[in-house]
């Protein structure tokens, strides 16, 4: 079973490869911060993949750790969007 789980592992950081392309090429800074989206929503895949196969438990405690840290990511990225600061781009002015 562990092979399986590091086969999995394994697939998840192409997608790794793929994002960090993404985020090195753009064009645009949304489609970088997707990319960088997708680089912590990886490492948390990956890191709950390698948590059974003997890594120790606490993988999963760094997992959510980065999940957090993601989703702070993205409110702050759409905050620096707009013009007022609040986080709301579709507001009427």
């Amino acid at each position: 079973m562990n092979a399986f789980f590091l086969a999995m592992a394994a697939l998840v950081l192409l997608s790794v490869a793929a994002a960090l392309w993404r985020v090195a090429s753009g064009p645009s800074a949304t489609d970088r911060m997707m990319g960088a989206q997708l680089v912590g929503t990886s490492g948390v895949a990956i890191l709950i993949l390698l948590a059974p196969t003997g890594s120790g438990w606490a993988a999963l405690d760094v997992a959510v750790v980065l999940a957090l840290l993601a989703a702070f990511a993205s409110i702050a990225f759409v905050k620096a969007l707009t013009a007022d600061g609040l986080g709301d781009p579709e507001e009427e002015e």
